[in-house]
């Protein structure tokens, strides 16, 4: 057995979990798919997939190559990725603790076997069941909320409100095609933080065009260069202006959720007597 974290999906969401996690000193590794999606890229580890390197909040991911790079991605204070989309890692590494904060509102393949201790985020699992633990994620009095029995609140399939606005705040591609950025009327290049006024131009999606749905900044964009389908969430605006300078730092539901994992984790280590943490 490996005394790590690994945790599958370095989204934003992910990201959340994963700063507070290697802040309360777990050895942590990632596993991601060959082309993430994360709006909130600049508040995401999964860009190391394409960068080979990204930091968040002072907290450094590498992409590696294979496991035996692991430990000396460890040894530097970082935190290591691989692209493993099956679990291979977990299959072989045999952790103490996995977490599936990949988000897909479905379980892709976690089950309670794979560690000492799991926890899965979101709708599509059920505690005691498919994982030991299951964290809430909508919006609302019980975001964060840890769950050892039963299943999150189903997907409603509408973004939590914020700032008087749902739906209108998700933006979805129009069209098949590789996303590029525009310049807006001052000729400055439109991208994460830009402040979009509704029904003006944001992006193009091959040869179609964008538009912002409201008033607000642009708090997330798919990468530029990301072959897009038509349905595709490919934006996301937040109404609110003074969020312009919060764009590439984790968000207050990322942060809840983190805190609800992070306590599951110590919960059932006593509970089990699962030595997790080597700080002593």
């Amino acid at each position: 057995m490996t005394n790590c974290v690994i945790v599958r999906g370095a989204g934003d969401l992910a990201t959340g979990t994963i700063v507070r996690l290697v802040n309360s000193g777990f050895r942590v590794l990632l596993t991601e798919c060959a082309q993430p999606s994360a709006i909130r890229r600049r508040a995401a580890l999964s860009e190391a997939v394409y960068d080979g390197v990204t930091t968040v909040e002072g907290v450094t991911c590498r992409k590696i190559d294979s496991l035996d790079q692991m430990e000396r991605v460890w040894q530097n204070g970082e935190v290591p990725l691989i692209v493993d989309e099956t679990g291979e890692s977990i299959r072989k590494l045999n952790p103490t603790v996995v977490v599936d904060a990949i988000l897909a509102k479905r379980n892709l393949g976690t089950t309670r076997d794979m560690a000492c201790i799991t926890v899965a985020l979101g709708p599509g699992f059920t505690a005691g069941e498919d994982v030991d633990s299951v964290i809430e994620t909508m919006r609302g009095h019980s975001l964060g909320r840890i769950l050892y029995t039963g299943a999150a609140i189903p997907n409603t399939g509408v973004p939590g409100l914020i700032g008087g606005y749902a739906k209108e705040r998700v933006i979805h591609a129009p069209a098949d095609g590789a996303l590029t950025l525009v310049t807006d009327a001052q000729g400055q290049t439109v991208d994460i933080g830009s402040v979009v006024h509704k029904s003006e131009v944001i992006a193009m999606v091959g040869e179609t065009p964008v538009y912002a749905t409201l008033d607000g900044v642009l708090r997330g964009l798919i990468r530029p260069g990301y072959a897009v389908t038509k349905g595709l969430k490919i934006a996301d605006i937040d109404p609110r202006m003074e969020q312009k300078d919060n764009c590439d730092t984790i968000s207050d539901k990322a942060r809840n959720i983190a805190g609800g994992v992070l306590e599951a984790i110590l919960h059932l280590s006593m509970q089990k007597g699962v030595r997790c943490l080597d700080l002593f």
